[in-house]
């Protein structure tokens, strides 16, 4: 072959390969920029191959199993799903809720049903009513709505059990995206145990945590928020609340990365029948901080004997952890701003934890202020265990 064929040749090659980019992921965003016959799963062995067809459309098997159960999902379901128009002193938006009684109560995210002069419930079936905000929790990012509507025309979802939610499950998402009512999308859990701050600050000016959140791929865009995350039977295994972004389109809108954030269904069920029977929640309070992400740098450095657990980088003073004598870093270390000395929490309740995330997710779905907790720490090459009487937010 002539150099100049090899070249052709070559150019061929290339001119058919696609070349992708990845752009850097910047913030996460609230998703709101303005702002039981339960559908049987489809079990069934896929084939290694597919069989062959004189003609028409070829269907993946995966799918193929599905054709069908998205259709019904959405038919049964999507009734439940509602459109929030709302008038606030900075402007307008919209959001989702999603019906959950016959009592007229609805779901939706307290960044959506905040600070609102006028809320406006549009249904699927074409009904429209105004809303009284009733509860909201800053640190769950949950509110509730009320309605005074015919039972008929309430559709309430069942609450799943997130505790049972498995990463690479399928999900679907049905919301209100730039006023798109009742838009369907899909995609998988992508990962468990998310740790976003809360909207609620600390008198030091920093945010608490909210934990247990739930990382999905399904598309969600500004005006989802507080709309459902919906397991294939159709049970609400989360709220969905952010989106992960890189920057803003040249309109100014949230550019979606594909990496969304729902509240788990149990921090739901356990916060909501608060938010109707007293309009707020208590959540419990440690006083203490830790790293989300430990690196084996920073392990090496603070001379940690194991990678897994929280390590408690401070405690409040006065507050629950430190009344407990739980100890945060306090010796330096060759990295700035980096202290040791800190116990390194590795079991919660007996329950082994990898890091802080696992704790807090722990501790905000089985535990109440005014409850006990149990730490297994390490401390000076020592284990032991600390009771901890848990506080709640101020």
């Amino acid at each position: 072959m002539t150099k100049q064929n090899k070249l052709r040749t070559l150019f061929f090659l290339l001119s058919i390969i696609v070349v992708g980019t990845a752009c850097s992921l910047t913030r996460v965003v609230t998703s709101d920029t303005q702002q039981p016959t339960a559908i049987p799963m489809v079990e069934e062995t896929v084939p290694t191959t597919l069989p062959p067809q004189e003609s028409g459309t070829i269907l993946v098997p995966e799918f193929a199993a599905l054709e069908g159960s998205l259709e019904a999902l959405y038919e049964k379901y999507s009734p439940g799903v509602v459109s929030l128009q709302y008038a606030s002193v900075s402007g307008s938006g919209q959001g989702t809720g999603f019906v959950i009684d016959k009592e007229g109560h609805i779901v939706t995210n307290y960044h959506v049903a905040s600070n609102i002069e006028q809320l406006e419930v549009h249904f699927s079936s074409g009904l429209k009513v105004y809303g009284d905000v009733i509860g909201t929790d800053l640190d769950s990012d949950l509110a509730v709505i009320k309605v005074d509507v015919d039972p008929d025309e309430l559709v309430p979802l069942p609450l799943g059990d997130s505790d049972q939610v498995k990463v690479g499950q399928m999900v679907v998402a049905i919301g209100n995206p730039y006023g798109l009512s009742g838009t369907m999308t899909v995609g998988v859990v992508s990962a468990r145990g998310r740790v976003l701050d809360s909207m609620r600050q600390t008198s030091t000016g920093s945010y608490y945590s909210s934990g247990d959140t739930i990382q999905t791929d399904a598309l969600i865009n500004p005006g989802n928020s507080g709309g459902p995350l919906l397991n294939l039977n159709g049970e609400v295994i989360g709220v969905n609340r952010a989106i992960q972004t890189a920057g803003l389109s040249v309109t100014g809108d949230a550019i979606s990365t594909g990496i969304g954030f729902a509240i788990s269904s149990n921090i739901v069920r356990k916060v909501v029948p608060s938010l109707i029977e007293k309009g707020s929640y208590e959540y419990p309070y440690l006083g203490m901080t830790s790293y989300t992400s430990m690196s084996l740098a920073m392990i090496e450095v603070l001379d940690l004997p194991q990678s897994t657990g929280a390590y408690v980088s401070s405690v409040v003073k006065g507050g629950p952890a430190d009344q407990a004598g739980i100890r945060g870093g306090t010796s330096p270390s060759s990295v700035q701003g980096l202290f040791k000395g800190g116990d390194l929490i590795i079991a919660v309740d007996g329950q082994p934890i990898k890091d802080f995330s696992e704790l807090l997710s722990y501790m905000v779905v089985n535990k109440n202020p005014g409850e006990t907790i149990t730490f297994t720490l390490i401390r000076n090459g020592e284990t032991l265990d600390v009771d901890v009487v848990l506080g709640f937010r101020e």
